[in-house]
């Protein structure tokens, strides 16, 4: 499975099991994030810790899950960036846009302030 999805009172995690999030795989992140949203699940984290690449694809997913928790007064979360990733949102400027914790611990107590 390319998604782990454990939900944890009012926020759902959504580990990536995939060494590269790209257009191969990101359907499935999109198609998970969707029906959470309808599941009426508006605090997401996305955990990328076991993710070493990213592309454009997967930068759309991540902007997707963004905006369906904003568009709900919901919050966004992304945490365990390695460091290709990390270039890829500094470059892109989503570091100022996204919410972005070490790990899934200070991503919880960043969403809840």
């Amino acid at each position: 499975m390319d998604f782990t999805v454990k939900q944890e009172d009012n926020t759902v995690t959504i580990q990536t099991n995939v060494d590269r999030l790209n257009a191969s795989n990101v359907t499935g992140l999109k198609a998970e994030l969707s029906l959470l949203s309808k599941g009426s699940i508006n605090n997401i984290i996305i955990d990328m810790s076991k993710t070493k690449y990213c592309d454009s694809s997967g930068l759309s997913a991540i902007l997707m899950a963004n905006r369906l928790c904003k568009d709900t007064n919901g919050k966004f979360a992304l945490c365990g960036l390695q460091s290709n990733v990390q270039k890829l949102i500094k470059i892109a400027q989503l570091d100022k846009v996204l919410t972005i914790a070490e790990d899934k611990n200070e991503a919880l107590e960043v969403m809840s302030v």
